[in-house]
């Protein structure tokens, strides 16, 4: 494409012998914030790759202009992978391939030129060629620009509305509900019990097991309620005799391949959050709900595959995060869960209202070649919802 100036714009795969420096000027320029305030910036640890290498199928593109000054102006990443739709009934397939688009950047001194339309159209090729049925994406509801572009220029429909909660780690213990105990699985254990039921919940990935064994995920673990002394017998026992409540979650550990950062806070905002851990560390007794150094370099952790069963799942929920949050004290400052719009878990998750997101909002397109039949793009949300976290 040209632009005033006839200058062209080529989309290109990404090279990572020529291309990092070039892609890393473009996240910066784009970093999360309004101007002159605070900005949510992201260290991707020198791979720009990183939030996508560990998928099945992946694709990262560039968008470069010409000449002997050309360079990138904008990139996009995707990934493609096998993962339940939620349905069972008769035409509505179990599962099917799905290209995920994110990362999609453009240089402030090029938008409003049709580069991030070019962009997300060479990926859906990409995603064809895959044989994808399905593409999505994921954006904050606020974020205009981006809801144009894939619902008023691409055919996307608004697809789902998960939350995402985050809660702070402290350097005291978070309380957890003391009737119900946790335990660890080992990963065949956990592998087994999340294919026997939550084969069926959207986005289940069909490659769990890979999931569950990579070096990042911090373990599995069940939160049983009124189950005091309760012992993992094995994951046949569990599951023809399951317990009246219970709960299963597993932690990711972000910060193997990406660090965030906030930056712009004033000085009397750091000192005022210094304060708050200074007082924590001396004094944990006091439970002080204590600020993170969120202005430094930070890891992160993520919750992913919670679901549980009874009445009382919600409780078992929150005993199971809150052990999260306390295992990842000294190794990251935060710790989130992406939670489906009508779960009923997510009434008990703990969680900071000013660091959680409410409404996150996923956009879906039905893909050239598949017409016929049941649409998922257009179907009614299911209570629960499966986060794969290599794509947080």
């Amino acid at each position: 494409m040209r632009d005033e100036e006839d200058e062209v714009v080529m989309i290109r795969e990404y090279d990572p012998k020529t291309d990092r420096d070039g892609t890393d000027a473009v996240d910066r320029e784009c970093e999360v914030g309004p101007g002159g305030g605070m900005s949510l910036h992201a260290d991707l640890l020198g791979d720009p790759v990183a939030r996508i290498r560990r998928s099945p199928r992946y694709l990262m593109l560039v968008a470069e202009t010409s000449g002997p000054g050309g360079r990138i102006v904008g990139l996009i990443r995707g990934t493609v992978k096998s993962v339940a739709t939620g349905e069972s009934r008769p035409g509505a397939p179990a599962f099917a391939n799905v290209g995920y688009i994110l990362g999609l950047r453009v240089a402030p001194s090029h938008r409003r030129m049709g580069i991030a339309l070019l962009l997300v159209r060479q990926l859906e090729r990409w995603f064809e060629l895959m044989g994808t049925e399905y593409a999505y994406m994921a954006t904050d509801r606020s974020n205009e620009a981006s809801l144009r572009l894939f619902t008023a220029r691409c055919g996307y429909s608004k697809f789902r509305t998960p939350s995402l909660l985050v809660h702070p780690v402290h350097s005291h213990r978070l309380r957890a509900p003391r009737r119900a105990t946790v335990v660890r699985l080992g990963a065949r254990d956990a592998e087994r019990l999340y294919r026997s039921r939550f084969a069926h919940v959207e986005f289940f990935p069909a490659d769990i097991g890979a999931v569950l064994g990579n070096a990042l995920s911090q373990g599995t673990f069940l939160a049983v309620v009124d189950g005091a002394g309760y012992e993992w017998r094995g994951v046949d026992r569990f599951l023809s005799s399951p317990p009246a409540s219970w709960a299963v979650a597993s932690a990711w550990d972000c910060g193997g391949v990406f660090r965030l950062e906030v930056r712009g806070a004033s000085r009397l905002r750091r000192g005022a959050a210094a304060a708050t851990r200074a007082l924590d560390r001396l004094a944990k007794w006091l439970r002080v709900p204590s600020v993170p150094d969120f202005f430094r370099p930070f890891a992160g952790w993520f919750v992913y595959g919670l679901g549980g069963d009874g009445r009382d799942a919600a409780v078992a929920a929150e005993a199971l995060f809150a052990s999260i949050v306390n295992m990842a004290r000294g190794a990251a400052a935060a710790v989130a869960v992406e939670v489906a719009a009508l779960d009923p878990l997510r009434s008990r998750i703990p969680h900071w209202r000013r660091l959680s997101c409410a409404e996150d909002l996923w956009c879906m397109k039905r893909l050239g070649g598949h017409a016929d039949g049941w649409d998922w793009a257009r179907s009614a949300p299911g209570r629960s919802i499966f986060v794969d976290p290599r794509e947080v």
